[in-house]
């Protein structure tokens, strides 16, 4: 599922995409295959211009974060919560990217919870329809978001890179890897987020260890 998820979200080239009403094309937000990761980072910091006013934005993370710890990042004056991408880290075991769109009716963090419950669900739901190892990763992966893991690898924002200070203080929350902004009028995002454990050069992570039991 890993594989799959990165590999989907490398269909375009770096910043490809055009995001335009009526387009096609998602807007691509994250390394691509094959990049290296200081490369990547600092094509992050570069901010595509535009007019004032909010955009997407990938907030990648350092570590993995339960959800507690994703709502005090989001809590940064000027920041919008959009969705959160969970993944359930094991040792040399691909899991799934599980990108949930957050509740805007509800506070962050009970929208958060919610969506950690749904993670959980869609990872149950593969369980039950899989057989021999995707079926006992998932296992594993919805019994762990059940339990409250820390497993926030990333999330998606709005925030306006022309808001004075607001940027550079999202980039200097602890734990925050990197924050990546869409350029203006996107509408529509691909998401494939840099991984804790990715370093030199961007690829699938190993998938040759045991599945730990749940």
């Amino acid at each position: 599922m890993l594989v799959t998820a990165w590999a989907a979200g490398s269909a375009s080239a770096p910043g490809g995409g055009s995001g335009v009403p009526g387009g096609t094309d998602a807007t691509r937000l994250g390394p691509a295959p094959g990049e290296t990761v200081a490369g990547y980072l600092d094509r992050a910091r570069a901010v595509p211009p535009g007019p004032p006013g909010p955009r997407p934005a990938l907030v990648e993370l350092a570590g993995e974060l339960d959800v507690g710890g994703a709502a005090a990042l989001l809590a940064t004056p000027g920041v919008t919560a959009r969705e959160a991408v969970f993944r359930v880290p094991l040792p040399r075991v691909q899991t799934a990217l599980r990108e949930v769109t957050l509740d805007p009716t509800v506070d962050v963090p009970a929208s958060l919870r919610l969506a950690e419950a749904q993670a959980a669900n869609r990872a149950g739901e593969q369980a039950r329809t899989s057989t021999g190892r995707a079926a006992a990763v998932a296992t594993t992966e919805s019994a762990r978001l059940s339990a409250g893991c820390a497993c926030v690898v990333a999330l998606v924002v709005d925030v306006d890179p022309a808001a004075p200070g607001t940027l550079d203080a999202l980039r200097a929350r602890p734990g925050v890897r990197a924050v990546e902004v869409a350029p203006p009028g996107t509408r529509a995002l691909a998401v494939s987020p840099l991984l804790p454990e990715q370093d030199g050069t961007v690829g699938p992570v190993p998938d040759d260890g045991p599945v730990p039991p749940p």
